[in-house]
């Protein structure tokens, strides 16, 4: 029938059609229909190219152009007929062109086409998670102005270990996710090469002009190697790798919102629009979504783990292992995307319980250091002060007391070196105080952080700004089809 691809109709090599198992099984339209918008574009680009190049016709590239307009207010409009037995994206897309797409596939392969197709793809990709990480930064900056002052235990080994600023903790998080929000800027140059023209394996044999679709679609450059072009899925790899890490500081994350929301910490109160009840038991409230930001992270590293393997053995150039790096992708583009925005959600109306935190700041000794350190700057080398304040908190626990409990009498016992101002030393505030160095939880130094964080968002927003400017020529492309059909 008119405009049919399956394989016995655009390949004369074979003599039937392609089994209807093995077609289920080798289709790769129920997942890759997403890239529709970037294989329309690239068409768009490929054509204007082959018309500019005198390869096609202008009456072609006309009949082309409107075709490809059709196809995409069809998919806009839900109305287009996805058919499986078109294997792919591509063929879909192609096939509904009707003899307009017979002449399009000059000069390119399905090979170089996908590789293309899911190039512009992680563009978008990065583009949109780098201002979700920004949303969520600003978010953590929102929280942490106003908890400059409130102190909490710093925890190591999950024990309580010294008092710190609840706002440079959440900045804690705010470097994480400045690291991240780097790495995906940092790997947008090494998506945004063009490998179209490239061919099945070994270019073409047309006078194509790849700058010129370079340009079009907003590429800094073109492949070097048509091999490694069509075989290439290290950016993939590497938006992969960058997700996954990502994933693991939102679960660190989660992990913190499930311990504090517990009646163990009572340090933070989830609103009730993030948090679910029990089948069972009518008092729980329970942090699911905090657990399931926790638990996303499994899949993203599996995500990355099942496109390594599928890449480790294959030899160059194309294999049709290759078909399985979208799945991965979109699920950790997906995951990560709604792992940031729930995040953001659930931060911005979470409830700090400063009290709690404040109380628990002060208790299990969490100023020791600071009574070594006071004897340190009273002539006693580290070692020694650490030692004398060990068997201080160890007489202390015995008798059932606090360091606040504790006189000066108390204190000289361990070292005549204390004088009356050592009582002031065991004070949480004063020990946050005291760490008054860059990076430290001091409130001056916290608020110059703050400070930077404020500077950075301008400086995100800046090269975000940047990266979308090559990607908007996606929707450039397609509005001007769409405005010439």
């Amino acid at each position: 029938m008119a405009g049919d691809v399956t394989r016995a109709a655009w390949s004369g090599r074979f003599g039937k059609s392609t089994a209807p198992l093995a077609q289920r099984f080798g289709a790769s339209i129920p997942f890759d229909w997403q890239l529709w918008r970037y294989d329309i574009a690239g068409s768009i680009a490929h054509a204007r190219m082959l018309a500019r190049q005198q390869i096609i016709s202008t009456a072609a590239l006309g009949a082309i152009e409107r075709g490809l307009a059709a196809v995409r207010q069809q998919i806009d409009a839900g109305t287009f007929a996805w058919q499986l037995e078109r294997e792919d994206v591509h063929m879909n897309v192609e096939a509904a062109l009707g003899e307009a797409g017979r002449a399009l596939h000059t000069a390119r392969s399905r090979n170089d086409q996908v590789a293309l197709d899911l190039r512009l793809y992680a563009r978008e990709a990065i583009v949109r998670l780098g201002e979700l990480l920004a949303r969520l930064q600003q978010v953590l900056v929102s929280q942490a102005t106003q908890h400059v002052d409130d102190l909490l235990p710093g925890y190591t080994h999950l024990q309580r270990a010294q008092p710190i600023s609840l706002a440079h903790h959440l900045l804690a998080y705010h470097e994480m996710l400045q690291r991240d929000l780097e790495r995906l800027a940092d790997g947008f140059a090494r998506v945004n090469v063009l490998p179209l023209g490239s061919g099945a394996l070994a270019g073409v044999p047309y006078p194509i002009d790849r700058h010129y679709v370079a340009g079009l679609l907003g590429f800094e450059r073109i492949s070097a190697n048509s091999l490694d072009a069509v075989a290439d899925r290290d950016f993939a790899v590497e938006l992969l790798a960058n997700l996954a890490l990502c994933g693991v500081h939102l679960s660190r994350l989660g992990e913190e919102l499930v311990l504090w929301s517990s009646a163990e910490f009572r340090y933070l109160e989830l609103d009730d629009a993030y948090a679910t009840g029990s089948s069972i038991m009518p008092q729980k409230k329970n942090p699911d979504f905090a657990e399931l930001l926790r638990g996303k992270s499994g899949r993203l590293l599996g995500d990355l783990i099942s496109l390594l393997t599928v890449l480790k053995g294959l030899p160059l150039a194309y294999n049709k292992d290759l078909q399985e790096d979208k799945e991965p992708l979109f699920d950790a583009v997906d995951t990560v995307a709604g792992s940031l925005e729930l995040a953001a959600e659930m931060l911005a109306t979470s409830t700090f319980n400063t009290a709690r935190m404040a109380e628990a700041a002060g208790q299990d000794y969490t100023t020791a250091t600071d009574l070594a350190d006071y004897l340190v700057r009273h002539g006693l080398p580290f070692r020694d002060a650490h030692h004398a304040i060990g068997e201080l908190v160890q007489r202390a626990i015995a008798a059932g007391r606090q360091l606040g409990d504790l006189s000066l009498t108390d204190l000289r016992s361990a070292s005549p070196l204390f004088e009356g101002d050592a009582l002031q030393v065991i004070r949480a505030e004063a020990s946050a105080s005291a760490r008054d160095v860059p990076g430290g939880t001091a409130p001056a130094q916290v608020r110059a952080a703050l400070a930077a964080a404020q500077k950075q968002a301008t400086v995100n927003a800046t090269t975000l700004a940047r990266l979308q400017t090559p990607c908007e020529t996606v929707e450039r492309l397609l509005d001007s089809v769409q405005q010439s059909a």
